[in-house]
């Protein structure tokens, strides 16, 4: 893998698309305006045509301030999401993880998060990066993580139980890697930060909406069709930012691991529970256990390692029958195969000749009798 060219690609694709981002904005902006210009000329056209008045003769005034009132209207929508949406962080990922059910890591009792504590702690030493809090998502059997902070002192990463059960070292090791590129490069604050600009857009449709509930459409219907195609265009822009920073996370616990394969066999363990669903909820239907309960908050989407998104959700119509432009990660698949340089199969979980055995679940031995 060259993981160098693709950390510089994915930087050089995320710089386009956010300013094709900001380049949105400002065409709505513009939209917005023309939008409502054209309903107060739309009766002087009218007349024009209608009538032998000439185009100067049916002069349209303007009310005082309209220019400002619509750029206004417009950047008070998109920065007023952008403050809400981030409002959902501002208590840290800490606040955030214990949130969706996450617990601090307790290497006194596990061996399995010991060794992963001291993952985090290596890779943090490698890295430069200032430690996280590792915490680890009880009760959940799906290969997934998660990175979240809004600012160094509260960044935490979190596995699902499920990854510290299927996976040998080194596959942890390649997920806590990506996880930690996410932190290191700022990518959920990234991430909300486009978040709310979209809602901010959505908040415009709304707006327009609540305008033709009150029997005023003609200014409603503009802001409703600009303010529509706004998110949607928005939406695709942030989707395709976020596939872009997982494959630089990918490259970058390339980096940081000098293992390809960690990385890889995690993804592909993840690329065979993906398939096989129904056989993998088998293997851990026990009391109390759960596949991906925690990780379906849209808060998270797009943090995780792999999409949670179920096969049906990938087919509907906003996905345009499995086309990936609104999804937030990369098909696993792709993902693979740009760590390999060439397609690779899918791993099943459990590899009784690799597969650890926590010694802590073991029964202990029973005492010999005297004598």
């Amino acid at each position: 893998m060259k993981f160098w060219d693709f950390q510089a690609d994915a930087r050089r694709s995320t710089k386009g698309l956010l300013g094709a981002f900001l380049l949105l904005v400002l065409g709505i902006v513009v939209s917005v305006h023309l939008g409502l210009a054209l309903v107060f000329w739309t009766p002087a056209l009218v007349m024009v045509a209608t009538t032998p008045l000439t185009l100067e003769q049916a002069a349209v005034t303007y009310p005082t301030g309209f220019l400002a009132t619509n750029v206004g209207l417009v950047t008070l929508m998109v920065l007023g999401g952008a403050w809400i949406k981030r409002d959902n962080l501002r208590q840290g990922g800490l606040h955030l993880a214990r949130q969706l059910g996450a617990r601090e890591a307790r290497p006194a009792l596990s061996h399995a998060e010991q060794q992963y504590a001291n993952i985090v702690q290596e890779l943090c030493i490698a890295a430069g990066a200032r430690l996280p809090q590792a915490m680890v998502l009880p009760r959940d059997m799906s290969l997934n993580a998660f990175a979240a902070s809004w600012e160094a002192k509260d960044a935490v990463i979190v596995v699902s139980m499920g990854a510290l059960e299927y996976l040998s070292r080194d596959e942890l090791k390649g997920v806590v890697a990506h996880e930690l590129s996410h932190l290191h490069e700022g990518d959920t604050r990234l991430n909300m930060e486009l978040a709310g600009y979209v809602f901010g857009l959505e908040m415009l449709f709304n707006y327009g909406e609540e305008w033709s509930e009150r029997g005023v459409p003609v200014f409603g219907w503009p802001l409703m069709a600009v303010g529509w195609l706004g998110w949607l265009a928005g939406q695709a822009l942030k989707a395709a930012v976020s596939r872009q920073r997982e494959y630089l996370a990918d490259a970058q616990a390339v980096q940081w691991t000098r293992n390809p394969d960690g990385l890889g066999r995690a993804l592909r363990k993840a690329l065979w529970q993906q398939d096989h669903a129904h056989e993998a909820a088998a293997m851990h239907s026990l009391p109390g256990m759960r596949r991906g309960a925690g990780l379906h908050s849209p808060l998270i989407a797009h943090m995780l390692l792999v999409d949670v998104e179920d096969s049906d959700a990938l087919h509907d119509a906003w996905h345009l029958g499995g086309a990936d432009w609104l999804a937030s990660h990369p098909r696993l698949e792709e993902r693979i195969a740009r760590i390999y340089g060439q397609e690779q199969d899918a791993l099943p979980l459990q590899e009784e000749h690799q597969r650890w055995v926590n010694p802590f679940s073991a029964p202990l031995p029973l005492a010999k009798p005297e004598g």
